[in-house]
Parts: C-alpha cells; sequence; structure tokens
C-alpha cells in the first residue's frame, strides 16, 4: 500500500481509508472481518463521523476491532459539526462530541478530528478554543476540515494553534470540479466556475492533504457510475484499463485519483472484504498521462 503524509503532521497514512458510514449495519463478526481484512492490505487509517449511524458505527467499531491490534497501529478519525436539522461549531458541542466519539471508540485520542460541515454561525475563536482543549488534553492529535472552501480554511487558521492537515471533500470521475475549474481557466464555460475558492491549488500550496470521499459517486448521492448504464463511455474505457492493468473498474477509478500530483487520499466505504481487496490494488497503478485525461474525457468532458 502506497503511504503518504497527512499534510505536514509526520503522521504517514495509506493512500486508501476506509470509511465507516455504514459500519453500523453489521454484527461484531462482520465487522471484525472487514476490520482484519483492511488492515492486512494496509488500509489502517479508519474514517468516522459522529453522526454515522448516530454514533453506532463507532460503538461496532470498538466492538470489532480485534483484539491483537495495537492502537498505535491504526489511524482514526472522526468528525463532528452536523447535528439534527443544523449544524453546530460551538465550543461546547465541538469537546463534547469528540468526547463522546472517545467513548463509543473505546479509545483515549483521536489521531484526527474534522470539522464536518460549514457552520454559517461559526465563531473561529471558539473553534480555537475548543482545539486547542482537546490537544492540550490529549484528546486529539490533529486537526481538519470537511466540505470547506479555502477562505474558510484560512479564516479558521486566523485563530487556530494546531494546523489544518487535511479536508475531506466529494471527488470521483463524474464530480471533478475541483479539477475542471483549473482546466477551463479563462472561458465563459460552466466548468470554469470557481465554486470551491480553488481548493486545490490553496491545499498543495499550504500543505492540506485532501480526502476524497465517495470516489465512485455521480451527483450528491445520485448512485454509483461503476457499472451504470448512464456511463456507457466511461464504463467502456474503465474496463480497458481494468483489462491493461488486470484489475476491477473501481480500482481504475480510484487510481484516477491517486494517480493526480496533490496526493490525493481517497476514502472508500465498502463493507466487503473482497470488493476492498480488489480496489487496494489501485495503489499499485500508475496511470499515464494520456490514460489520466481518457477517463477524465469519458466521463463527459472536453478539452478545449
Amino acid at each position: 500500500m502506497k503511504k503518504m503524509e497527512l499534510g505536514k503532521s509526520g503522521l504517514e497514512v495509506p493512500a486508501i481509508a476506509l470509511g465507516c458510514m455504514s459500519m453500523n449495519k453489521l454484527t461484531k463478526a462482520e465487522a471484525e472481518r472487514v476490520i482484519s481484512n483492511s488492515i492486512e492490505h494496509g488500509v489502517n487509517f479508519f474514517d468516522h463521523a459522529d453522526i454515522y449511524g448516530k454514533g453506532k458505527s463507532e460503538e461496532i467499531f470498538a466492538e470489532g476491532l480485534p483484539r491483537e491490534v495495537r492502537r498505535e497501529d491504526i489511524i482514526i478519525q472522526s468528525k463532528t459539526g452536523i447535528r439534527n436539522g443544523y449544524y453546530d461549531f460551538s465550543k461546547q458541542h465541538i469537546i463534547k462530541s469528540a468526547e463522546e466519539s472517545l467513548q463509543r471508540l473505546n479509545t483515549d485520542y483521536l489521531d484526527v478530528f474534522l470539522l464536518h460541515r460549514p457552520d454559517a454561525l461559526m465563531e473561529p475563536e471558539e473553534v480555537a478554543e475548543a482545539f486547542s482543549a482537546l490537544h492540550e488534553s490529549g484528546k486529539v492529535r490533529f486537526f481538519g476540515v470537511s466540505n470547506h472552501n479555502s477562505m474558510q480554511i484560512k479564516l479558521l487558521e486566523k485563530y487556530l494553534k494546531q494546523p489544518i492537515i487535511t479536508n475531506q471533500l466529494q471527488l470521483s470521475l463524474t464530480n471533478s470540479g475541483l479539477m475542471n475549474q483549473g482546466l477551463f481557466v479563462n472561458t465563459n464555460f460552466e466548468q470554469a466556475s470557481d465554486r470551491d475558492g480553488s481548493i486545490l491549488d490553496y491545499s498543495r500550496l499550504n500543505d492540506i492533504t485532501i480526502q476524497a470521499w465517495s470516489p465512485f459517486r455521480h451527483g450528491f448521492f445520485d448512485g454509483l457510475f461503476v457499472d451504470s448504464d448512464d456511463y456507457p463511455e466511461l464504463n467502456a474505457e474503465l474496463q480497458q484499463l481494468a483489462d491493461k492493468y488486470d484489475v476491477s473498474k473501481s480500482a481504475i477509478a480510484v487510481a484516477w485519483i491517486l494517480r493526480h500530483p496533490a496526493n490525493i487520499l481517497t476514502i472508500i466505504g465498502t463493507m466487503t472484504p473482497i470488493r476492498l481487496t480488489n480496489i487496494v490494488k489501485a495503489s499499485e497503478i500508475d496511470l499515464t498521462r494520456q490514460e489520466w485525461y481518457g477517463l477524465w474525457q469519458a466521463a463527459g468532458n472536453k478539452l478545449l
């Protein structure tokens, strides 16, 4: 498994992480198989959030974690901020959420803790106080955000003592707006619209690792593009490369993300061990420029 540094934290992580949003649907025995298989293939980075399964996903993870696995040999990340009908970045909620995640995960610390979605009522001074309290108490090692643009991060950074080392963003072959904006600079095409504050370039300039979520979905949770009749050209291109590299089409879709020089980490949410086994082969593939652009165009994009 290819390794990378998360931001400039010194924390070494695999290029592929396991998203645990659906782990609440598993039994303890099933969770143990998923976790064991993941670690066996070098995927020792596990992504959680307080809202996943209303906290049940974190509980099942703790129950299913094999006893022989040492805490220092795995990386646990969780997120906070989404509540029932609103977002909350208050100091009280951030600290309470982190402590409750620690309890559910049965661990003394989180390696990484993220702000899940931007809170319009955020007071960065409060966030800074919460982060400092969690860091100084040893409950959180590093911090990041999710679904934030560059100016939102910059506002936080004005007050934080700790660096923002990562930003979790939706990215896939069919949701490639982060990259499209740069490819259509100085045009009137829709793809030139900058909806994210040039977050890709901002992240590279500021040593922030992007974590790609939903690498197989199109739209906003609209469905999977792999094997979808709605994307015949893309699936034909995926199949051609899958045959060439002797991997699955899903592995090629992840390899497309990993090929980008920004060193983007990819989060896969499968709870099926054999599917993870097949997908992680993506870290062994280095697509050529022609192949990368070919996939991008097959997804419905056009070069100028």
